[in-house]
């Protein structure tokens, strides 16, 4: 059992967790998830490391309420346990020093995996811009938090409650004609990504994404997150979660996604 030692409701629908889970937190690296189950009858389901403290041996998590296991997650209090909290999975993202600027764009729960990445990079040397995106002001998360290691964090939503009204990539093309970026990290919903690649691409800017398809296992062996990269099968648990975004194909991994949520709504009306 996994202790829960801090939890803080972001908005309405995303909660943030600070979980005791001293081997995770002692070997897990920024783009790397666990694989959690709230309780023995639950299913595995995974989540993003947004952040860990090897001193105290804690692992941070926060996620977005969108079904059963998320909605039971958040009925958890600060002192509860949750079941099972395996990990660290997946391949840590290649976060090395670069010689001019990283530009980081978030687009929704996006910004909890962004941050520890970004976070590394600035420990490293590497002067590091964010672009945070939301619905409205309350669904930009992390601001705050980035704010202490970026050199200009940019904001943009949907309704103007906040920052530039309008998308992250209308700020990504705008800045990224000012100023000079080694590379760009893009995490949030994958048409999100896909218009990040459409604009960095032409200006050679390398871009990695970080995909985020149906994982059962999280070890590569029921094949449910395969993505096709370059023309090749990969699966993201193992090889991924991140990916270069010039090579990966964006439509397939939606066309699945938006496979799995239709048999997901046709079972929800078999239990009607």
């Amino acid at each position: 059992m996994y202790k829960i030692i801090k939890k803080e409701k972001l908005n309405d629908t995303v909660d943030l967790l600070e979980i005791k889970a001293p081997f995770v937190a002692r070997k897990c690296e920024p783009g790397q998830f666990i694989m959690l189950r709230v309780d023995e009858d639950g299913e595995r389901i995974p989540l993003t490391i947004a952040d860990y403290d090897r001193d105290q041996g804690t692992v941070t998590i926060i996620y977005q309420i969108v079904g059963y296991s998320t909605t039971l997650l958040s009925q958890k209090k600060e002192g509860d346990c949750v079941q099972d909290f395996a990990g660290p999975m997946g391949s840590p993202a290649e976060l090395t020093k670069k010689e001019h600027k990283v530009i980081g764009v978030a687009g929704g729960v996006g910004a909890a995996p962004l941050y520890p990445q970004l976070k590394k990079l600035a420990a490293q040397g590497t002067k590091v811009d964010v672009i945070i995106g939301g619905k409205s002001a309350a669904y930009v998360l992390l601001a705050d938090a980035f704010a202490q290691f970026c050199d200009q964090v940019f904001i943009a939503t949907d309704d103007g409650s906040l920052g530039t009204k309008g998308f992250v990539t209308n700020v990504l093309a705008d800045q990224i004609a000012k100023e000079t970026y080694d590379e760009c990290i893009a995490i949030g919903p994958l048409i999100m990504m896909k218009n990040v690649v459409k604009i960095t691409k032409p200006a050679g800017l390398p871009t990695m994404v970080s995909l985020n398809p149906i994982m059962v296992d999280g070890t590569g062996m029921c094949g449910g997150c395969r993505v096709t990269i370059d023309g090749e099968t990969k699966f993201a648990c193992v090889d991924g979660p991140d990916f270069d975004g010039f090579k990966v194909n964006f439509d397939e991994c939606m066309k699945r996604q938006g496979f799995y949520r239709e048999e997901e709504h046709q079972c929800r009306i078999g239990r009607g």
